[in-house]
């Protein structure tokens, strides 16, 4: 996620004692290099999180999770999750939701709190998040501190100040320091996805309300609409087209989408589409198979306009009732897209793996000694020669490279 930020990342409204930002110097108001840095996620450090007891995770403009079941690539998918809630105000409703014990590594007798770091980083700034979230009764995580760090070339150290924290809910979206409000966008702009659900009562299936086009929802159920608004957009017409060609390569006989408000109720929408013959029948998205609906929504949100893109896009099991020919053109969006932001793929399938760099990869392994997950990127170098003879997902299935039950 390449973020231009147009305005210095720290002012200096003050502090507390623990690290007052009156005392931050030099300032950057002045520097010139702030005002046009480029930052993108570049690491998380988790710990007591599930099943990741202490864990640091690189973060490329592309990453692909590889690892078996239950090796824990949800569970950081997850962790991405909570942040979404965390930056809406409702840490709360996802404590509730999954349940502080089960959220806890080993839940609270073995881990009394979680904790986490979100590393940004551009050639010459480096901006930290931190956070940690400490049990309470009943059954509720507290947010027990925050802490914000910066530091840029030429600085004698890094520079850093405290939060207010010991409330329901984090603070940092209501903090005046525009470092902070500078993290608070760079934290919206990373969102989930998952499109498994495309059951006969899934909401992709479902009709959507047309007013409801501002982004694509998690699990794609206001594709129709999103779909809608880029096609009436003259700005995003070429989006929709592309999105469309991409499609047809992938479900031949597709020909467009029908995206007219209901005849019952003008409010709402269906995901409805007409075939290559020629003929004015409409078919429902009930006609479409699983794996079609799902690329639809992949098509959609990598394809989309670059300005209204999420920064960080999330995926979990993306290639799940793919074609194999699909999952080819899947890999192609996900380049195109990381031309605009950071992919982060959690996944498990050959084809999908053989379609980027070792670089790209990081092995997912639940350890017996540590009985946690642990992460680890691969090492292109050291990969060189089995991959004169060998694809990577020949080494995987060779458990070269790790990432087997």
């Amino acid at each position: 996620m390449n973020v231009s930020v147009n305005e210095p990342l720290l002012d200096s409204p003050g502090c507390d004692e623990r690290g007052s930002k009156d005392d931050l110097e030099p300032t950057v108001r002045d520097d010139a290099l702030a005002l046009s840095a480029k930052i993108s996620l570049s690491r998380i450090d988790l710990r007591g999180f599930r099943s990741i007891e202490e864990q640091s995770v690189p973060i490329g403009d592309v990453t692909v999770l590889l690892g078996a079941n239950g090796s824990g690539k949800s569970n950081l998918v997850l962790f991405f999750k909570m942040l979404n809630y965390m930056m809406t105000g409702a840490l709360q409703n996802f404590v509730g939701k999954y349940g502080a014990n089960q959220l806890l590594f080993y839940g609270p007798k073995t881990t009394g709190a979680l904790s986490f770091s979100v590393h940004f980083s551009s050639e010459a700034v480096q901006v930290v998040y931190e956070v940690q979230l400490s049990y309470g009764l009943p059954d509720r995580l507290f947010v027990g501190g925050e802490k914000v760090t910066y530091s840029r070339e030429g600085y004698s150290q890094p520079q850093e100040y405290y939060l207010e924290s010991g409330g329901k809910e984090i603070s940092l979206p209501m903090d005046g320091a525009l470092t902070s409000r500078v993290i608070t966008f760079l934290l919206s702009k990373i969102r989930t996805y998952q499109f498994h659900d495309t059951s006969d009562a899934s909401r992709i299936r479902s009709r959507a309300r047309i007013d409801s086009s501002r982004y694509l929802f998690s699990d794609g159920g206001n594709l129709p609409a999103f779909l809608k608004m880029l096609r009436d957009s003259a700005e995003y017409r070429p989006y929709y087209e592309r999105i469309i060609r991409h499609i047809r390569a992938v479900v031949p006989q597709f020909r467009d989408f029908v995206l007219e408000a209901l005849s019952d109720n003008a409010e709402y929408l269906r995901l409805n589409w007409q075939d290559i013959s020629g003929d004015d029948h409409i078919f429902g998205p009930d006609q479409l198979s699983d794996g079609s609906l799902r690329f639809m929504a992949l098509a959609a949100l990598l394809l989309q306009p670059p300005e209204i893109m999420p920064g960080v896009i999330v995926i979990d099991e993306p290639e799940l009732g793919l074609h194999p020919a699909a999952i080819t053109e899947l890999a192609g969006m996900v380049r195109i897209a990381s031309q605009n932001a950071q992919i982060i793929l959690a996944t498990q399938s050959p084809r999908l793996v053989d379609e980027f760099s070792p670089e790209q990869i990081v092995i997912v392994e639940w350890d017996k000694q540590t009985r946690g997950s642990v992460f680890k990127r691969l090492d292109a170098d050291s990969l060189q020669n089995w991959l004169e003879h060998y694809s990577l997902s020949d080494l995987w299935e060779k458990n070269v490279i790790g990432a087997q039950p």
